[in-house]
């Protein structure tokens, strides 16, 4: 994989992370699970602007960034606390995950973002119930 195909890679994930966190935070109310809100709205904000920044950084590697998808699979939550933490669990994984392909394929002079973006990812998981982990692993 090229360090491009990383980016493109880590922007996908991004794309379809915006997409999913925005769709868990309408499904939680800022008056009734307010931690929780709060968690999911950080975490939109977060993932809206690492997705513009690899935007950036794609074109500056001279290609088209990819684009979003038309829609993505929604979890059923039903407004479940539990099972949207359990959700945004799994997508922050996910992104970790990614996030460790881009630090693979990455040039020195590019390889801090990736490592900063891998860190603060696989942090943010704690936030959604998950455990310290040791990386890249699952």
């Amino acid at each position: 994989m090229t360090y491009v195909d990383a980016l493109q890679r880590a922007l996908a994930a991004e794309h379809a992370a915006v997409f999913v966190v925005g769709y868990l935070g309408a499904q939680t109310s800022s008056s009734a699970q307010p931690d929780l809100f709060g968690d999911l709205t950080d975490a939109y904000l977060v993932h809206r602007s690492l997705r513009d920044d690899l935007e950036t950084r794609v074109r500056a590697a001279g290609d088209e960034p990819v684009a979003a998808e038309v829609a993505y699979d929604l979890p059923d939550v039903g407004g479940d606390p539990t099972a949207i933490r359990s959700r945004a669990l799994a997508l922050e994984r996910d992104c970790t995950a990614t996030y460790g392909y881009l630090v693979a394929n990455s040039p020195s002079a590019e390889r801090r973002f990736a490592v900063d973006v891998l860190v603060a990812t696989a942090l943010r998981e704690t936030t959604f119930g998950g455990s310290p982990r040791a990386l890249p692993g699952r």
